[in-house]
Formats: structure tokens, C-alpha cells, sequence
């Protein structure tokens, strides 16, 4: 796997969000944050999180969808089930993923930090394809990026977010 200039990983699929914007600085990139999320809750393979990430989802489709068709949010990556990589925003950009946040002291995530999405929840362990990819795309993240540190959704926002969930296992991830 290779990050190019632009913050695009070959072999992803690329698939463009309108929900980002500049990052002050297109290469401050220095944290990784894990992720997970089933659209609808639950359910695996469908095109909800695809839909939900490039403000496409009809609120009227699923009763779940409702409370969740207006978000503007995003994630740099998403690793489905079967390992399969979407890229939704190039690295060079901040994806809206983290929402209200901080980590060491340094608060708004988005501003520095990949956010990379497993297609799951918390109530179902991750697949072995997830974290073959996964581990492939936090080094070919190393090799680009200066990154201090991976993380989970849940360090950045206790409190108020539980992914990537206790089925996580974080020893099958390179930090």
C-alpha cells in the first residue's frame, strides 16, 4: 500500500465526501483514530455508511436513518468486513470524524488526525481481513505522516463515544 502526494492510499477505492475541508497544514497529520460504524446499526455489507459520508442518505429508508440523514460527517478510510478499502478523504484533508475532542491536551482531532473506520459495532468482533488492512494502512500512514500515536475514538471523546468498542483487539494493531 502507498499514501501519495495528495493523501491518497492506492489500492483504495476512492469514493469523495463534501464533508471536509483544509487542514491548516495539508501534512499535519500525527494521530490515527479507530473507528467503528454499521449503517443501519447492526447490519453489515449495505451502502449506508457510504451514503451517510457523502450526504446521501435518505432519512426515509431506515427508521435509524431519521435521526442521522442531515450529519455532515466523514472518515478519511473505511475498512468493510471483507477488508475491502474506501477512501472517502484524502489525508491532506480534514475529515469530520471526531467531533468534539482532544488528545495530550491538544483539542479538535479533525484538525491533525486519519480517521479510519471498521465497518462493526460494539457487540461484534472484527474480522481477520479488517485487521490485515488495517495494519497495512497504519504503516503505510507511518511512512508518510510523523505519527505519534493510534487511538481509539473513545480516548479522544470519553464519555461521549465507545468505538472502536471492547471487541477491539489492540493487540493485532500496530501503535
Amino acid at each position: 500500500m502507498h499514501i501519495d502526494a495528495n493523501g491518497v492510499a492506492a489500492p483504495a477505492r476512492f469514493i469523495a465526501s463534501p464533508h471536509c475541508d483544509w487542514r491548516a497544514h495539508a501534512h499535519d497529520v500525527r494521530l490515527i483514530v479507530i473507528h467503528n460504524i454499521s449503517l443501519p446499526p447492526g447490519e453489515f455489507g449495505g451502502n449506508g455508511v457510504i451514503e451517510l459520508f457523502t450526504g446521501r442518505l435518505d432519512p426515509t429508508a431506515h427508521p435509524y436513518y431519521a435521526q442521522i440523514g442531515t450529519l455532515r460527517v466523514s472518515a478519511h478510510f473505511f475498512i468493510r468486513r471483507d477488508g475491502e478499502l474506501i477512501q472517502f478523504v484524502p489525508c491532506t484533508k480534514r475529515a469530520w470524524h471526531a467531533g468534539i475532542s482532544s488528545w495530550q491536551g491538544w483539542e479538535r482531532c479533525n484538525d491533525y488526525s486519519v480517521g479510519i473506520e471498521l465497518e462493526g459495532d460494539d457487540h461484534t468482533p472484527f474480522t481477520d481481513a479488517q485487521y490485515r488492512q488495517l495494519q497495512q494502512l497504519i504503516v503505510a500512514l507511518k511512512a508518510v505522516y510523523p505519527i505519534a500515536a493510534v487511538t481509539g475514538h473513545s480516548d479522544i471523546a470519553p464519555g461521549r463515544k465507545t468505538d472502536p468498542g471492547p471487541y477491539f483487539d489492540w493487540a493485532r494493531c500496530e501503535r
